[in-house]
């Protein structure tokens, strides 16, 4: 049995629970998925401060992880906040859903974009994509309208502002391939497949696909 553990580097941990959901769903039979919150921090990651308390607060789990090492580890925000000092620390694969979405939209120099909800996080996603080699393929960032926090608390309108800001990725930025920048977004991401005459890639189960990829 391949165990993989998926990392929530906010506090929420009814949202822990959904990306785990997600994230087993996506999965073979052999393969289990466990999940671990972050020990501090906020119960959402909108802000750069929080992004950046988010990957000490995953750095920090690194001993427990390394303790009863897993296959594999998915750290399931989207800026992948403490990845880079997990794969320092821990001798398993460790992939980023950021990662694994942006390899997947812009696969064989396919133009794509981010749609979001974080205004304050568009300078880390873009910086993000530039380190991850999309500089020439990241075409921008839509985000949706509103408060973020009365998106999240309401999934039918948080898929149908998401929905609009797909819609001006595609008209405005001119994107082939869409990814639904966000772990806690993972319900809406699955609910806009197939809505656009474009792929719509959902980060988690991208993510997925990467590690055990890298497992084989």
């Amino acid at each position: 049995m391949t165990r993989l553990l998926l990392i929530n580097p906010n506090t929420n941990a009814a949202t822990t629970a959904t990306m785990r959901a997600i994230a087993q769903a996506a999965a073979p039979k052999n393969v289990i998925v466990e999940a671990m919150s972050a020990p501090y921090g906020v119960p959402l990651i909108t802000t750069e401060d929080a992004l950046s308390a988010a990957a000490k607060a995953v750095q920090a789990l690194a001993g427990a992880i390394a303790a009863t090492p897993p296959d594999g580890v998915i750290v399931s925000a989207f800026g992948d906040p403490g990845l880079a000092a997990l794969r320092l620390r821990l001798s398993c694969p460790v992939t980023g859903i950021a990662e694994a979405a942006m390899r997947e939209a812009g696969a064989g120099g396919r133009p794509f974009a981010i749609v979001t909800t974080t205004p304050d996080l568009v300078g880390s996603i873009m910086a993000t994509a530039r380190a991850y080699g999309h500089g020439d393929t990241m075409r921008g960032v839509a985000l949706t309208e509103g408060d973020v926090h009365a998106l999240m608390a309401d999934h039918d309108l948080l898929v149908e502002a998401l929905a609009k800001a797909c819609t001006d990725a595609i008209d405005r930025l001119g994107a082939k391939a869409l990814v639904i920048g966000g772990g806690p977004l993972g319900q809406a991401a699955q609910a806009l497949a197939g809505r656009f005459p474009v792929s719509v890639i959902a980060p988690i189960p991208a993510a997925m696909r990467l590690a055990l990829h890298r497992l084989a």
